[in-house]
């Protein structure tokens, strides 16, 4: 039955079936995906993938419907050209987030639950999510910060959590009288009988940083686990302090000599 043009009731009935087909597909398509193969990549890829792969589907789907009715596309597809062209020029930084967000999902510079640090905007937290235009950090202190995936790419990234081993420092002060030798074997045997948590290879490591007005300044380097940063960091300089306390050491306060000029 021809109901317009070449349009009849059976081809309706083709499309129909190729477009209900083209939704089922894409539906088994994305099951499929997400039970063998998302549980092997990062969150954010797998769920911008599985997008891909379901509405990729459901547009060849609609193109073969299309294509089942004779419909010629071809005016419909310079004018879509021309306007899409027009709608570029007026949102280029969507295009943009969008396209830095694609080469985020293929680098991969961080992952979901990284801890990571953007020191170009001052941002620090827990990474939620890289998204089609956006991502989101969730802050030390609760919040969430939106950005923009075209700063996010461009901008460094410290990554926190990728290796599996990191560094604490501090800097601690002993007086001129004192035998830095001494001191430092003192402030080592504390560390690693106090902090089991520190790595003995590579061993703690100090270095004379400073002949200070008031003190010698030693810097003290000590490696960890990644995950033993909140248990390391707070207490070294608490650590450092109490072995110089029980071995005598003084840590010296700033001091002047005022000279009057009478003598």
């Amino acid at each position: 039955m021809q109901i317009v043009g070449e349009l009849t009731l059976l081809s309706l009935l083709i499309g129909g079936v190729i477009m209900a087909g083209g939704v089922i597909i894409a539906k088994i398509a994305k099951l499929l995906f997400h039970k063998y193969y998302a549980p092997s990549l990062p969150k954010d890829t797998a769920q911008n993938i599985s997008k891909l792969i379901y509405f990729g589907i459901l547009i060849i789907s609609f193109l073969g419907f299309t294509s089942s009715q004779g419909i010629d596309l071809s005016g419909i597809m310079v004018a879509g050209g021309i306007f899409a062209v027009v709608i570029g020029f007026a949102t280029q930084s969507v295009v943009s987030n969008l396209i830095s967000g694609l080469f985020l999902i293929v680098e991969k510079p961080a992952k979901h639950g990284d801890t990571i640090e953007l020191p170009d905007m001052g941002i620090s937290g827990t990474l939620l999510d890289i998204g089609t235009f956006s991502s989101k950090v969730r802050r030390f202190d609760g919040t969430v910060t939106r950005i923009p995936n075209e700063k996010f790419f461009t901008s460094n990234i410290r990554s926190l959590t990728l290796s599996t081993v990191r560094r604490a420092d501090a800097t601690v002060g002993i007086s001129y009288q004192s035998e830095i030798d001494h001191a430092i074997l003192v402030m080592k045997n504390e560390i690693l009988q106090t902090m089991p948590f520190v790595l003995q290879i590579p061993e703690p490591e100090f270095r004379i940083e400073e002949l200070g007005e008031s003190s010698v300044n030693i810097h003290v380097y000590v490696w960890h686990p990644r995950d033993d940063w909140s248990n390391t960091q707070p207490i070294l300089l608490n650590t450092l302090k109490r072995a110089l306390d029980k071995s005598g050491i003084e840590i010296p306060f700033p001091q002047r000599v005022i000279w009057t000029g009478k003598d």
